[in-house]
């Protein structure tokens, strides 16, 4: 059987168009050229598609990358949360900030306020479980969401500024950016005897004791 014709006339395989192809390939794109890069027709491109032809598969740019970000979350092993409430928020909160880290574009994607009403159940089960394990510590219902946000806005921007620093430092690595060499003691004694050391203490990897602190403080019953 003679191998089929692709759209542009050359000998190929046919056009794949499921949703794992089309989710794969936006992938790809991703993480060769950003998020902000990837548009549906680049996609289209990709597969070898009418850019028509994708759009009955997704709405638009936003509607795709909700697509591959549910994918994603979806995809990821749940581990086995502790019994206890402080310790139960601090193992979601540390599974968001690990998987996020690897992916850093899909936390830009939902920095908005709102951005549970975009997830599909499977990726919420984070968000679930650090409710209840509020409510369950004495918080109400509005103190369970409000301690949510404040974890996910530390885990964020834990997470941006690692993402936007110059070399991604992981532990122990030491940041790449000039420490202003001419303070005046008088006016910031301490920065000015830290010194170059700021770089170092910098790179250290704080989110675990962070977390832990911020969900000691937002919890009433933590000791």
């Amino acid at each position: 059987m003679p191998p089929s014709k692709a759209p542009n006339g050359r000998t190929g395989r046919p056009p794949v168009t499921s949703r794992a192809e089309i989710l794969a390939a936006a992938r790809r794109l991703i993480d060769q050229d950003s998020w902000e890069r990837l548009t549906v027709r680049k996609l289209a491109a990709e597969l070898g598609i009418g850019t028509t032809t994708l759009y009955h598969h997704v709405r638009d740019k936003e509607d795709l990358l909700l697509l591959v970000l549910n994918e994603y979350a979806g995809q990821l092993p749940r581990p086995e949360l502790p019994a206890g409430p402080q310790d139960r928020i601090v193992a979601a909160a540390t599974f968001l900030h690990d998987a996020f880290a690897t992916w850093p574009w899909a936390v830009e994607v939902l920095t908005a306020d709102g951005f549970v009403g975009l997830l599909d159940d499977a990726a919420l089960w984070p968000v679930e479980a650090i409710v209840a394990a509020a409510i369950d510590a004495g918080c109400t219902q509005q103190q369970a969401v409000v301690a949510f946000r404040s974890i996910w806005y530390y885990t964020v921007g834990e997470i941006l500024v690692r993402a936007r620093s110059p070399h991604r430092p992981v532990t122990g690595a030491e940041l790449h950016f000039d420490f202003p060499a001419n303070l005046d003691p008088a006016q910031t004694p301490h920065l000015t005897a830290i010194g170059a050391d700021w770089k170092t203490y910098a790179a250290a990897d704080t989110y675990p004791h962070g977390l832990r602190a911020l969900v000691n403080g937002l919890l009433p019953s933590a000791t």
